[in-house]
């Protein structure tokens, strides 16, 4: 194993995704019309929302690990300029495309109109900040899960703000991850008073008015500070694994499969109750037990002997790389799929049940296959664009130190 591959993560993106999407297969199916030997897997893919704390999971501890690792040196802090221009072409090509598309597709397609509201929520997904109120929490009318992109983008900005504390001090080892510890102490208070002091009126409030009463039944616990608790741990779990990294031992197997298994088992616990999990001071997705299991199999796992190499098998690091694609499409694929090529997910008939079987198995494939066109044509060129440009700026420093 080599550290450009952390053990276990290609695994957990991959489930994560396919969580996600799974989960919003599930919601186009009657649970009394499934099969009853079914209803149970059935009841469980609806609590598959929780896929969106194991990305918020993933990508603290990944953009976390190389500041540890400088932390740990005693190097100086990683460029911001580096880290912003790779998250930049990693997520805005792909959400921005997404975006303008499910745009042009709500008011072609679906006849929505292109009001002042709309546009309000168009902006403010494009320029990242559709996370900070419940208006323009869903950027778009017809592909929800854009939403957690804003939050994400948030996240991205806190992370490098609160790890300079540490640099400022100087601190490193075991200290700086208590010191950590105290940071997420510190976002969860101030989550707290965002939940007390900034309530939401009840004026059309619910799913049944639509995304925008949606977004109110989910603000104030669903806010940018809370989704940026689970980020932090991440960054914890990044800042642990690093310490252990050189060790190999089967007992990391054990608890990082040990890991996984309690982290499904999280999600069956659910099971009847709010697909939002909310938790802790009700930060959603069965916070902080569902961030904690996902947290000990990120530090097991790449120590492990065998599980991380069994896990990250070929098709988890196949759906692993596209993953983001399938994320930011599929839920534009389903509902085009309904709208246009009917009996598609028209599952109320005593037909439900197999036509959500093909309906289902459609949209998986066709988000595949657009997810793996974006990627190979559109994600990952511009990524390696962004890592040339960050080569010449590297040569450019060089040679104005030489001179």
């Amino acid at each position: 194993m080599t550290q450009q591959r952390l053990l276990g993560a290609d695994f957990l993106r991959a489930a994560a995704c396919l969580l996600v999407l799974l989960h919003h297969l599930a919601f186009r199916m009657d649970i009394n019309k499934v099969p009853e030997a079914v209803q149970g897997t059935m009841r469980f893919l609806v609590m598959g929302s929780f896929g969106v704390s194991i990305f918020f999971m993933l990508s603290g501890y990944l953009l976390a690990r190389p500041f540890w690792l400088a932390l740990d040196r005693g190097d100086a802090m990683p460029s911001l300029g580096v880290y912003a221009l790779r998250r930049a072409a990693r997520i805005l090509p792909g959400f921005w495309l997404a975006l303008l598309v499910s745009l042009v597709l709500s008011v072609t397609v679906s006849g929505s109109p292109l009001d002042g509201e709309r546009i309000v929520r168009f902006l403010a997904g494009f320029f990242l900040v559709s996370d900070w109120h419940w208006l323009t929490l869903f950027p778009v009318d017809n592909n929800g899960p854009l939403w957690s992109i804003g939050f994400e983008v948030t996240s991205y900005v806190l992370l490098p703000f609160c790890l300079a504390a540490l640099f400022a001090v100087r601190l490193s080892g075991w200290t700086a991850r208590l010191v950590w510890i105290g940071i997420i102490a510190l976002v969860l208070a101030l989550h707290w008073m965002v939940v007390q002091w900034a309530p939401i009126d009840e004026v059309e409030r619910g799913w049944n008015y639509g995304l925008v009463g949606g977004a109110k039944a989910w603000m104030p616990r669903f806010n940018p500070i809370g989704f940026f608790g689970i980020f932090a741990l991440g960054a914890l779990a990044a800042g642990v694994q690093v310490r252990l990294a050189a060790m190999r031992h089967w007992a990391f197997d054990v608890a990082g499969l040990s890991a996984v298994i309690a982290a499904g088992w999280l999600m069956a616990a659910h099971i009847g109750g709010l697909n939002e999990g909310f938790g802790w001071l009700g930060v959603p997705y069965g916070y902080p037990w569902m961030p904690l299991a996902i947290g000990v199999a990120l530090v097991a796992l790449p120590s492990s002997v065998l599980a991380g190499r069994v896990l990250d098998n070929r098709v988890a690091r196949f759906v692993a790389e596209i993953s983001f694609g399938i994320y930011i499409w599929h839920f534009l694929v389903i509902g085009l799929m309904a709208r246009l090529s009917p009996p598609s997910f028209q599952t109320g008939g005593p037909d439900g049940w197999a036509i959500w079987l093909w309906s289902s198995a459609g949209a998986i494939a066709i988000s595949i296959v657009i997810a793996t066109i974006s990627f190979y044509a559109f994600e990952g060129p511009i990524v390696r664009w962004a890592r040339g440009l960050e080569g010449r700026w590297g040569r450019r420093k060089v040679a104005s130190a030489e001179a």
